[in-house]
């Protein structure tokens, strides 16, 4: 998808939703845990709070945002965990404007970029387009896990879309931040979306294949549920083994999570 201003848009929808779900929290269920481990409801809003705010650094001043990565890779393993403690000691009512804000800058700012503008990010330069997917895909995924965490269920949508996209194109990622070669051979993809609608990648003849739920596929490929508790199927041995390291977000490879009742 090319155009930003129509995940421009998704993400704004994307930001709203989860909005409404910790706008009304008193100050206690901010402490609440979620599933990431260490990492409480305010940690969750403070590290996409922090995240926008580097976003808008490097789609505004490249230079700053290159001095940040410096800094960030004298300290690898702990620079996002540490934002996010710094964030997750603001009063509720801080952090929650200060992230509101934070995206409606980026927002203006990924609107307002001159056509086939790039960014700098930790990994290769993106597009408008593809720097609001990966905000749409982080919001979603942390929005999981609060919602998790409250005890709240959300109903898929079609923005889910989005996230499959960068989950099927981040398949050699997670095969390269693994030390692993990845195959050669391109994978059939066919998702099942909320509304009924077949999402397909890669070409029909492929000897491996992936199939299942748009939903599902989404919080396999975000590392928000276990790949046991979850109707993603494989079909051959390569599809089969990406299936347990599949990931859509930058960085090392995650911890994922336990299966249910374990």
């Amino acid at each position: 998808m090319s155009d930003p201003a129509v995940v421009l848009d998704d993400l704004r929808t994307e930001s709203e939703e989860l909005d409404r779900i910790v706008a009304d929290l008193g100050e206690e269920r901010w402490a609440t845990a979620t599933p990431a481990p260490g990492w409480d409801i305010a940690h969750q809003i403070a590290h996409l709070a922090w995240t926008d705010e580097v976003a808008l650094l490097a789609a505004t001043d490249p230079g700053a945002f290159a001095k940040h990565v410096e800094k960030a890779l004298t300290e690898p393993d702990t620079f996002v965990d540490r934002a996010a403690d710094d964030g997750a000691v603001q009063p509720p009512a801080e952090l929650l404007a200060r992230w509101r804000q934070g995206r409606e800058r980026l927002e203006q700012a990924l609107r307002t970029a001159p056509a086939g503008s790039r960014f700098p990010w930790y990994g290769p330069p993106m597009s408008a387009t593809s720097m609001a997917t990966a905000r749409l895909m982080e919001t979603w995924a942390h929005g999981q896990d609060i919602a998790d965490a409250l005890g709240v269920v959300r109903e898929p949508t079609a923005r889910l879309r989005h996230i499959a996209h960068i989950g099927v194109r981040a398949r050699d990622y997670a095969y390269f931040v693994r030390g692993i070669e990845p195959p050669q051979q391109a994978f059939r993809v066919e998702l099942s979306g909320p509304d009924g609608e077949l999402w397909t990648y890669g070409p029909d003849d492929a000897s491996q294949k992936v199939t299942g739920p748009a939903l599902d596929f989404c919080l396999l490929v975000t590392q928000r549920a276990h790949r046991a508790d979850l109707a993603v199927r494989a079909e051959g041995a390569d599809a089969d083994r990406w299936l347990d390291i599949a990931q859509a977000f930058a960085g090392p490879a995650g911890q994922g999570r336990t299966p249910k009742g374990a």
